[in-house]
């Protein structure tokens, strides 16, 4: 499954692509195991068709969270006043 596959899913056929994929990569291992896999290649494949699946879903939650900052205005309380040094006090009360 190419990339541009992958990012024309929507979030729920995304989960479930993601755990087709992984059960096939079990059934790949199982196959390996016993002897009966001819082509070492697929084991490859499918790892790498997972990671692309996590990287999409992963990428839609940051998109999601930037877009929810983004549509939050900042609050002035939020935004806390610098604090004094220590210097600007010594200053201060030895000029008193």
């Amino acid at each position: 499954m190419r990339i541009s596959e992958v990012r024309e899913l929507d979030d729920t056929e995304l989960g479930k692509e993601l755990g087709d994929q992984e059960r096939g990569l079990m059934n790949l291992r199982f196959r390996k195991a016993t002897l009966q896999l001819s082509n070492t290649n697929e084991l490859k494949n499918a790892r790498r068709t997972i990671a692309r699946i996590k990287t999409v879903i992963r990428e839609r939650v940051i998109t999601a969270g930037l877009e929810a900052e983004q549509a939050a205005p900042e609050k002035p309380a939020d935004i806390a006043p610098e604090p004094e040094t220590s210097a600007e006090t010594t200053t201060e009360s030895e000029g008193k």
